[in-house]
């Protein structure tokens, strides 16, 4: 990993893709039997995960940035004149061991962490801020970056070596290396809190959430509830010693199922506060005086670094570029959204009314009514839906439109370390056999895994003398569990998350640059969800659910009418999909263009925010602020919005294979050269256009959501 960029912002974000080049040849320390001071002896060198415990993690960690430190301090106070290898490249290569241990830790931390690791987290945040700002401002080493970089029209560079220099000297000027030595030391405060906060901050979001439970005890109360749902509630109680009872908790594919189909609408307000309240219940876990102090600590250091906001910070070196083009493109699809969002919920009403029932439309209601809604326009019940998708169908779905696309193999490893049970691992290969990388899955929740989905690597793609050293993936997620009577089955909402995870496992698979700083998914924010969204269009054509779409009793291919309810069906509910999401974008862009410091409370706050944009009391924010985990405790700070933006991008880009085919072998070539291959070492519009030929267009987004029906707007601002 390029060693300017800051680690305790990667820490934060919990998607790690550190270098790993030679290890430095020192004297072994004393820690013999510590794995992490020795080469991996595993297949394809992955962590041997079953060797390591604990106790090896900051031993190691402290070690790392001691030679990390050596190494730097060589670099900075080299006697030979500054040039590309010796400063730029030598940089990138540096940090062998902290790379190595912190590209396992961080990983694990998020999912299959404990208190012994929370409590490792908090100890070593401040240490490797405090590092990384030792980089970043001493200015020895800056000196002698920027000598090369005032030279870099003379030195006959390659694009890759070009953006590299760019990379890093930006880098450190965006890190506060022409501060004054007074503000130097304020930066570094600033930045040792920030990386303690942001920990907390998700660590009190997983502990509310693994500290709730609806304890079900009469039969009745289970009206409407699907069968396999209740499966897995009556085993969560009798795991938990309560036999006989039913358990749902605040994991998404426990909540979210009780709120769409329970028939007790006080239990669904009573399971929808707990959820919707995570971090705001004034105890020991409450997030509220953490984000204001992010907040205004991410000012701070804005202005402090020459910026009016954290959010021009951000965003000057994303494609957005400032937080007035995103407001342009959010603003545009909010009025659409919104009002089709207001007819969902007339709809709703109107149903409750015909009912007979006298209680207005509440966010606990939304998702039950819209399960009635769906099953009387469209004959559609998700649950007819979720016997064709066995987690290993559409996994092998998966497998198969990258083998057709990209001639990729997929051979699983038995024999290959792994961190938890429920996880396996699969050898990548091209189609001639060439080991391309490692990919882990791991799909199901637990106390020790975080919620949400990812990717993320333990070893990102590299170059060791001069010969591709090869990724080890991972994706993880929170799927419905196993039942006795029934495998993982998913809903189709949970197979498009596991088509996008697995486009960002491809995004850091198929890299294939010479700098590891610019590997993999090393790319600007709102470009990173190209690769992974773009592979959703994929799960739900006709054509590719017949592939993966197989009944888990019989084999059946899932029918042509049932394909047909889901096509018609396909924009329906998207109001309230793509308001709860821009709600939160624009939400997080209030926080990161604050000018002055947040002083009120953040409830108001929020509240204020979301009445000045008009949202309907129906619908809150996909995340309220004390549970936003993305942008306080990741790293979408000012970026949420990516989602959005990268959506037209992946809209616009698969139009160009529907104009051709699904999988013509052209437009993959492409689209892997062009994309997926090369990282971070073009800027990301140049990358598009050598695809697309052209720049995006955002109407097939419009049409996508049945929003381009209420007027056709043009993106702008997008270079």
């Amino acid at each position: 990993m390029n060693s300017i960029k800051s680690m305790a912002t990667l820490a934060a974000a919990g998607v790690f893709l550190w270098a790993c080049s030679p290890e430095v040849q020192q004297e072994t320390p004393p820690e013999v039997n510590n794995p992490f001071f020795t080469t991996y002896n595993t297949p394809f060198e992955v962590p041997p995960f079953e060797q390591i415990k604990n106790e090896h993690f900051k031993p190691a960690i402290e070690e790392g940035i001691r030679r990390h430190a050596a190494e730097i301090e060589a670099i900075a106070n080299a006697e030979e004149a500054p040039t590309f290898e010796n400063t730029i490249a030598a940089m990138d290569t540096a940090g062998a061991l902290l790379d190595k241990v912190t590209s396992v830790f961080y990983p694990l931390s998020s999912a299959n962490t404990n208190d012994s690791i929370q409590a490792i987290a908090k100890e070593v945040a401040p240490l490797l801020s405090a590092h990384s700002d030792n980089i970043r401002l001493n200015p020895e080493l800056f000196a002698r970056v920027k000598a090369v970089w005032d030279k870099k029209d003379q030195l006959q560079l390659d694009e890759e070596q070009q953006m590299l220099l760019e990379d890093t000297y930006k880098s450190f000027v965006r890190s506060g290396a022409n501060l004054s030595e007074a503000d130097k030391e304020k930066l570094r405060g600033i930045n040792e809190e920030l990386s303690v906060l942001s920990l907390q901050f998700g660590q009190n979001v997983l502990d509310e959430t693994n500290n709730y439970q609806l304890v079900i005890e009469k039969e009745e109360d289970l009206a409407g509830l699907p069968a396999g749902l209740v499966e897995n509630a009556a085993a969560e109680a009798k795991e938990a010693g309560m036999e006989g009872k039913w358990i749902f908790t605040l994991h998404n594919p426990s909540v979210m199922p009780f709120l769409q189909y329970a028939d007790n609408r006080e239990l669904r307000k009573e399971i929808w506060n707990a959820y919707q309240m995570r971090g705001n219940n004034n105890n020991e876990f409450d997030n509220k005086e953490i984000i204001r102090k992010m907040a205004n600590l991410r000012m701070e250091r804005a202005q402090l670094l020459g910026y009016d906001t954290h959010a021009d910070y951000v965003l000057e070196e994303s494609m957005a570029k400032t937080p007035e083009n995103v407001y342009k493109l959010l603003d545009q699809l909010w009025a659409p959204a919104l009002q089709v969002a207001k007819q969902e919920a007339k709809d709703m009403q109107k149903m409750i009314n015909a009912s007979g029932e006298n209680f207005e439309l509440a966010p606990y209601d939304w998702r039950y009514y819209t399960e009635k809604i769906r099953k009387q326009r469209y004959d559609l019940n998700a649950e007819e839906i979720k016997p064709y998708f066995s987690l290993d169908a559409v996994k092998e779905g998966a497998f198969s439109v990258t083998n057709k696309l990209y001639g990729l193999t997929f051979e699983e490893l038995k024999d290959i370390p792994k961190y938890h049970e429920d996880v396996t691992a699969y050898e990548v290969k091209e189609a001639d056999g060439t080991h391309v990388g490692v990919l882990y899955m791991d799909f199901f929740p637990r106390e020790s895994k975080r919620g949400g989905a990812w990717m993320t690597s333990y070893r990102s793609q590299q170059m060791e003398d001069g010969k591709r050293k090869a990724p080890v993936i991972s994706i993880v997620g929170n799927f419905s569990k196993p039942t006795e009577g029934a495998p993982a089955l998913l809903t189709f909402d949970e197979v498009s998350t596991f088509f996008h995870e697995f486009g960002h496992a491809l995004h850091g698979l198929l890299s294939d640059v010479k700098y590891e700083s610019l590997a993999g998914t090393n790319v600007p924010r709102d470009f990173v969800e190209l690769p992974s969204q773009i592979m959703e269009n994929w799960a739900s054509e006709p054509e590719v659910m017949k592939m993966y779409g197989k009944h888990y009793k019989t084999g059946e291919t899932i029918p042509d009418e049932l394909i047909e309810k889901m096509k018609a069906a396909g924009t329906f509910n998207q109001g309230f999909a793509t308001t709860e999401y821009l709600a939160a974008s624009l939400l997080d862009l209030n926080y990161h263009t604050l000018e002055k410091p947040l002083t009120g409370e953040v409830k108001d706050f929020e509240e204020a925010s979301m009445n000045k944009i008009g949202l309907i009391e129906e619908i809150i924010p996909r995340y309220r602020s004390t549970y936003f985990n993305h942008i306080f405790a990741g790293g979408y700070s000012s970026g949420y919005y990516s989602y959005i933006w990268s959506g037209v991008l992946d809209s616009d880009a698969y139009q160009a294979f529907k104009e051709k085919s699904l999988f013509d072998p052209e437009l993959a070539k492409s689209f892997r050269e062009n994309v997926l291959e090369r990282g971070g070492t073009r800027e990301p519009m140049e990358m598009y256009v050598d695809f697309r030929g052209r720049e995006p267009d955002i109407q097939p987004l419009l049409e996508k959501r049945g929003l381009d029906k209420l007027g056709k707007t043009n993106i702008e601002g997008s270079n």
